[in-house]
């Protein structure tokens, strides 16, 4: 078998600012890591790697200057250098995307398509709307099904019905291009295609920090919403101390995130959660502790929330949520999706991006 899916990575220092989405804040770069930058651009790979290095000498736990050497390590082919340090970015930084992504490339890359599927697996997990990781992991699929096609031919060569199959999946990646992206000339197709999609950079928030903020989430921030058209109300005297409930709840969250207290954080969810992309329970409780437990300091909050009622028993809370711990600020948009469970308000669903 020659197929080999065009799993996406992020190739060059330009799509990192993009699909990282750094918040675009006036700050002066330090000079090794942005001339890092220009040389990786340039090809100058050897050049780059030093310049990086120079960075993280002074600056060992940035993410960005990880990530960087991560990509420039990959461009000069040295993988097991490489996937140590995606792999140390997926311990330091679990609630990344990006390294799970990369991660996954390399080792679909040597032909590892059960650890490239388990590492965008928690890409996904950790950003339910990460569309890259959800296509490549697609591709992932298709890759362990022409194998498993293949196997059926060689024990029965008249499988017409696998033939078909096999044919249809070589067909589809026969081009070897990904969107606008083609391979490039010379490469077989056991070679990663590089053609992701940048993501736009997020605004600029109403107050830049005094200090480069490191890798942020790939999801860019929403443009604001006019204001939906309300359903019919209840008197306002008495909807205002629901909505006032319901905050309450939504702070309260926010509050035992910010606390480190993993016990009370999960406490605010209905047994029903829908956990993102239907893992079970346990796994995504397992995944939260760790996250939650792990940093030393966490502030967690929730901004301008709006309030939709869908009836008496079941609320949206729409809202800015801005995340803030020693190494890492995220801002997002975010949407928890309440029911009533007797007298309390519990988490049924949490959306981002919407």
């Amino acid at each position: 078998m020659t197929f080999m899916p065009a799993l996406r990575r992020i190739p060059g220092i330009a799509l990192l600012l993009g699909s990282l989405a750094f918040a675009a804040v006036a700050i002066a770069q330090n000079d090794d890591f942005a001339e890092a930058g220009k040389l990786f651009r340039s090809g100058q790979q050897a050049q780059a790697l030093e310049r990086v290095d120079n960075f993280l000498k002074a600056n060992p736990k940035d993410a960005r200057g990880r990530f960087l050497k991560g990509l420039i390590l990959t461009e000069q082919g040295k993988q097991a250098d490489a996937i140590k340090i995606f792999t140390g970015l997926t311990e330091d930084y679990p609630e990344l995307p990006e390294p799970y992504n990369n991660l996954a490339v390399l080792y679909a890359s040597q032909g590892q398509y059960d650890k490239a599927r388990a590492a965008l697996e928690m890409s996904i997990r950790t950003h339910p709307s990460y569309a890259t990781a959800h296509e490549n992991l697609g591709d992932i699929y298709a890759k362990m099904a022409s194998q498993a096609y293949d196997k059926a031919l060689q024990l029965d060569k008249s499988n017409t019905a696998a033939q078909t199959k096999l044919e249809m999946i070589k067909e589809l990646f026969s081009s070897g291009a990904r969107g606008t992206g083609k391979p490039a000339a010379g490469k077989s197709t056991s070679t990663i295609v590089a053609a992701a999609k940048p993501a736009p950079l997020a605004p600029p928030p109403a107050a830049a920090p005094a200090s480069p903020p490191p890798v942020a989430t790939a999801t860019p921030a929403a443009p604001a919403t006019p204001p939906a058209v309300k359903p019919v109300e209840p008197a306002k005297s008495a909807a205002a101390p629901a909505d006032s409930d319901v905050l309450k709840v939504v702070n309260h969250w926010a509050k035992v995130w910010s606390d480190n207290d993993v016990a009370g954080y999960l406490a605010c969810y209905a047994p029903d959660f829908q956990t993102p992309g239907g893992e079970p329970r346990a796994d995504w409780e397992a995944a939260r502790k760790a996250r939650i437990a792990k940093p030393k300091k966490i502030d967690v909050r929730v901004e301008s929330p709006k309030v939709k009622f869908t009836d008496s028993n079941r609320v949206a809370v729409t809202f800015r949520q801005s995340y803030r711990s020693s190494n890492l600020k995220v801002a997002s948009t975010k949407t928890l999706i309440l029911v009533k469970a007797g007298d309390r308000w519990l988490i049924q669903q949490e959306r981002v991006g919407s």
